[in-house]
């Protein structure tokens, strides 16, 4: 980097993405198109459901219909959830982070479409609590689905 190109922008990023493992398998979710935007941002990664203190590996869960989030046998884990966003907001205004790659499809992170609620791998439009939290704070999510097709354009190109 020169001096002319000053720093790289913060971009957040659900950790799993970056290869740890805090999946609520206890797996990464490893993304090479995410990785590699390491070239043009400086990359930090948070998992909100950890930092909301949930644990890992986890029972999955699901928003339900009436906006709280459930594991599949009812233990309602919407606090977490909402820890976990409140943290991922504050180091977004920490960093002065504009951008977020969250993962697809998550209850916290989705940022088009989540699961139904009904534990049958059913999808419904929506985003997750984390995705929805950002963007209220006028941080601009995509998902690493997104990062191939160039959703993500570093801003000094």
């Amino acid at each position: 980097m020169t001096a002319e190109s000053g720093p790289k922008p913060a971009l957040l990023v659900s950790a799993c993405l970056l290869g740890v493992c805090c999946n609520h398998r206890g797996q990464a979710s490893s993304s090479d198109a995410v990785a590699a935007l390491a070239s043009t941002h400086h990359l930090v990664g948070l998992c909100p459901e950890t930092a909301g203190g949930l644990p890992t590996p986890r029972p999955a869960a699901e928003i339900q219909s009436d906006g709280r989030v459930r594991t599949e046998s009812g233990d309602d884990v919407s606090d977490a959830y909402r820890r976990g966003a409140e943290a991922a907001v504050s180091l977004a205004k920490a960093l002065g982070a504009t951008r977020a790659v969250l993962k697809a499809r998550s209850p916290s992170c989705g940022n088009r479409e989540v699961y139904d609620g009904t534990f049958q791998r059913r999808l419904r439009p929506g985003e997750g609590i984390t995705a929805a939290a950002l963007r209220a704070a006028g941080v601009d999510v995509v998902s690493e689905e997104d990062v191939p097709s160039g959703m993500l354009v570093d801003p000094g190109a």
